[in-house]
């Protein structure tokens, strides 16, 4: 087993992350002795249905500062009035699981007012592999830690597409029409790392623009995806970019995408790309080490861009990956044009050489090894 990164809060919280990061395994190991209602249980998830106040008469036991654990919390909304009252009138501290925020989020339900912090699980990091970590592994297969124990992870991953389209999006009733979301994710998964284009994706999908920005919004909720929007600074509104979609996963791209076995030059680029943008999203919430993060793209340069800009307070770092084994000058293009940007402290291209280098204008250039340990040790 390995040992997840992600500390248990002292409070109440919410724990959030798509099925099979781990988040189950986790509770387990943390939370042992609490009192735990698995929601996936059907019988128990029936029982609760019918009458919530059976829920509250369980908890009335408990001592106060007592441990209870609801797994998959969102089949369920209604809970968390009870929650909320047992929390209040009865001192106990819930830990509260879910692989989807979209019914919490849509359905005005109670969020407990701030009385439950909100923690993200991710698939593994290079830090919590240790020495098994590999990166071409991981561009290959991911690392969605149900996939990377697994002693056949191409057949994992297959499952865990249909286990999504199953159990995620037709058990929770998410779209009105399966076939059209089944025909949507492979065409969703080759915008990996590019601006959405909302046109031709409803057109290779077969579904309308409208359909489109739905499906999209299902695919953040149940958080499989992410959009990432550019830093707009001071465009014009008709300036204004798309965002970017990026996987949580380099593995669940390429089974969406149909390809199974090495990764083609082709292939390395985005995913390295939306595998390093999931690092920069995992370690925030335990290092609390930026408030935000962008993509930029000057509006009179449709060519120019950096990948990621990540910003903490009124200072900014520039990212740029590329999959070469040698920085080319071109690779520096966007780190250039990037330059008076105004609170700008550091211009980083990440590639997968060996050598850490820098340029006479001050950019850096970290081999991929390089930046990972500099992210988990919080040097950046």
């Amino acid at each position: 087993m390995y040992p997840r990164l992600l500390k248990p809060p002292t409070t109440s919280f919410f724990l959030f992350g798509p099925r099979g990061t781990g988040k189950t395994t986790w509770i387990r190991e943390h939370f042992s002795i609490a009192k735990t209602f698995d929601l996936l249980d059907e019988r128990l998830y029936q029982k609760f249905l019918a009458d919530a106040a059976l829920f509250a008469r369980e908890l009335l036991p408990l001592r106060r500062g007592s441990w209870v654990v609801i797994d998959e919390i969102q089949r369920l909304p209604s809970l968390l009035n009870e929650v909320h009252r047992a929390i209040e009138n009865q001192g106990l501290r819930f830990a509260l699981t879910g692989s989807s925020a979209r019914k919490l989020r849509r359905g005005g339900v109670n969020l407990l007012s701030g009385r439950a912090v909100r923690r993200l699980m991710f698939p593994f990091t290079p830090e919590e592999l240790g020495d098994d970590f590999r990166l071409d592994r991981a561009l290959s297969i991911g690392t969605l830690p149900v996939v990377w124990t697994h002693d056949d992870p191409a057949d994992a991953l297959e499952a865990y597409v249909q286990m999504y389209l199953r159990e995620e999006i037709q058990a929770e009733a998410l779209v009105r029409n399966l076939p059209g979301f089944a025909r949507f994710l492979p065409v969703a998964a080759l915008f990996h790392g590019q601006q959405l284009n909302v046109s031709t994706l409803a057109r290779d999908a077969g579904v309308s623009r409208t359909t489109v920005n739905g499906y999209v919004e299902i695919l953040e909720d149940t958080l499989v995806a992410n959009r990432l929007h550019a830093f707009e600074g001071k465009l014009r509104v008709r300036e204004k970019r798309h965002p970017k979609l990026y996987w949580i996963d380099p593995g669940l791209v390429r089974t969406l995408k149909h390809h199974r076995g090495p990764v083609s030059h082709e292939e390395k680029g985005p995913l390295l790309e939306g595998f390093v943008f999931m690092l920069l999203r995992a370690v925030e919430p335990r290092a609390r080490a930026w408030d935000e993060i962008y993509y930029w793209s000057p509006g009179e340069a449709k060519l120019t861009e950096v990948d990621f800009l990540v910003v903490r307070g009124t200072e900014k770092m520039a990212i740029e990956v590329k999959s070469a084994t040698r920085p080319k000058e071109e690779h520096f293009r966007g780190l250039r044009a990037i330059g008076d940007l105004k609170g700008l402290k550091r211009r980083l291209l990440v590639y997968l050489g060996d050598a850490v280098l820098r340029t006479e204008d001050g950019i850096d250039a970290w081999p991929f090894e390089t930046f990972a340990e500099k992210l988990a040790n919080g040097k950046l």
